[in-house]
């Protein structure tokens, strides 16, 4: 079919235009190195980080290109730690870039991690952070031992082989149903009983596995959030009424806050009425409580699981580890405090973090107004740059040539100044500054306890080396099938 040339004007015209605009687009970073022909398009960085490994490719171009490179058309990434502490510092200019936008649980409210206003933002924290610190909680360490011992038990009851049955169980599961009923235990004073009934009865994990690589399109797609959020299509989002899927887990979040209102209310001294105390509405709560059972599970779990696997890897480091725990007089279970001084159980809990960081979201920023100055490099204000976790945690010139072994012992034979900077390094798998995340005291109590009660139990061996487990990078990581072989340890500490 022929054209008229009125239509041939303006399609040459159209044509002209979107070639003027993406050379405009790529000539406002060009100085900055990246990946062939992301300056052009985002066709790029929405493959990669719908392909479940982003925190690997994302440091291989920081690797290649170095500490600040390109990924997109406006998006750059970096490795540098003094640059993450610029943008996240508590005065910094610096704000929440439109990837928050996609982290939106609900459709019409933001939590503490979405909302991009700087002073609800805060204002959020201020009521929150007393019932992240746990002072507020009188049986905060008690709910996670208590819980701890149920995984014990059924791992004990359920799961132990021996030479004449095999048991294989899925630690990438069952540390799940873990970390999901301490944080609803220490967050409303009920566990779902994830543990006890050996199931995800909250349907959590199912939700996440579907919703996590959706949040993450929406985050590195904001145009697309708008349009997924918008007000028309919202009688098709997620509700408080629905059995399954997200909407299942907002009703448990309305169902909890509701009791602490009205006059039969329940009065806690959990997480929950912390929050409330300082000044939390109910419609705030329900919010920062459905935040809690996300941002308190899959991150902690994943710690969990890739320290167990790398100390079930590493047989010299999983002998020192019970050595020390071996020769030392501990409480069963063991306590804060006995654990925080155990120097080469904190080393590996420190090397487990640093060697496979739980959270990888692009978490970009953008840069004021009048641009800035990072490294000698100028980068134009509205530009926004991510962060690659596992490039600053596996750099060979900040860590040194064996950067990707897992060796606890560089944090002993580290001393005075050195180790205060790789703790701090350490640290920022936390997030940094007005951005650092407030359950980070509660994630290192059940790591420090976790893995002593496991090792005093239980012998673990892996069942296939060669293909530990399935792992899927989404901002956060969907793991599973990591299945070990678990028999008795004879009791010895």
């Amino acid at each position: 079919m022929a054209f008229s040339p009125k239509i041939w004007i303006v399609l040459v015209a159209l044509g002209g235009y979107i070639f003027i605009s993406r050379l405009r687009t790529w000539h406002r970073l060009r100085h900055i190195p990246g990946p062939p022909l992301v300056g052009f398009s985002k066709a790029w960085l929405l493959r990669k980080a719908l392909g479940g490994r982003f925190h690997l490719d994302t440091a291989e171009v920081c690797e290649k290109y170095g500490s600040l490179a390109r990924l997109g058309p406006n998006e750059l990434v970096t490795s540098d730690p003094n640059i993450l502490r610029r943008m996240a510092a508590v005065r910094s200019p610096y704000r929440k870039s439109e990837w928050y936008d996609g982290l939106r649980f609900e459709p019409e409210y933001d939590s503490m991690i979405s909302e991009r206003n700087e002073e609800r933002h805060l204002e959020l924290r201020a009521k929150c952070a007393v019932g992240y610190s746990g002072k507020e909680n009188d049986y905060l360490e008690q709910s996670i031992d208590d819980n701890i011992g149920k995984l014990i038990h059924l791992l004990d009851t359920k799961y132990l082989s021996t030479s004449k049955e095999f048991k294989p169980v899925d630690m990438a599961r069952v540390l799940h149903y873990l970390v999901l009923d301490i944080i609803s235990d220490i967050a409303f004073g009920s566990a779902f009983g994830s543990l006890e009934a050996d199931e995800d009865v909250s349907s959590y994990i199912e939700t996440m596995d579907t919703m996590l690589p959706l949040i993450i399109l929406l985050g590195t797609w904001p145009a697309l959030a708008k349009i997924f959020f918008w007000k028309g299509l919202r009688r098709f989002m997620p509700k408080d009424t629905d059995s399954f899927g997200m909407g299942k887990l907002m009703g448990i979040g309305k169902k909890v806050v509701g009791e602490r209102f009205g006059p039969d209310k329940k009065v806690k001294r959990d997480m929950l009425g912390s929050f409330l105390a300082h000044g939390l509405t109910q419609r705030e709560a329900q919010t920062e409580t459905l935040l809690q059972i996300i941002a308190g599970a899959d991150t902690s779990a994943t710690a969990m699981r890739a320290t167990l696997l790398y100390l079930t890897t590493n047989p010299a480091v999983q002998s020192k580890l019970l050595a020390e725990l071996n020769s030392t007089s501990i409480s069963s279970p063991i306590t804060d405090a006995e654990s925080r001084r155990l120097p080469y159980l904190q080393a590996v809990i420190k090397e487990g973090l640093r060697i496979f960081p739980p959270v990888t979201g692009f978490m970009s920023k953008t840069v004021p107004t009048g641009g800035d100055t990072l490294n000698g490099v100028f980068v134009p204000a509205g530009t926004t740059i991510g962060w690659s976790p596992f490039a600053l945690m596996r750099s060979e010139k900040i860590w040194g040539r064996d950067a990707r072994v897992f060796r606890p012992e560089r944090w002993l034979e580290a001393t005075g100044e050195e180790r205060s900077r790789m703790d701090g390094l350490v640290e920022m798998c936390f997030g940094y500054g007005r951005y650092q995340c407030l359950g980070k005291n509660i994630a290192l109590l059940e790591l420090g306890k976790v893995f002593v009660e496991l090792l005093r139990n239980f012998e673990f061996q892996l069942v296939d080396p060669l293909t530990p487990w399935k792992n899927f990078n989404a901002g956060l990581f969907l793991q599973s099938d990591l299945w070990f072989r678990v028999t008795r340890r004879v009791p010895s500490f």
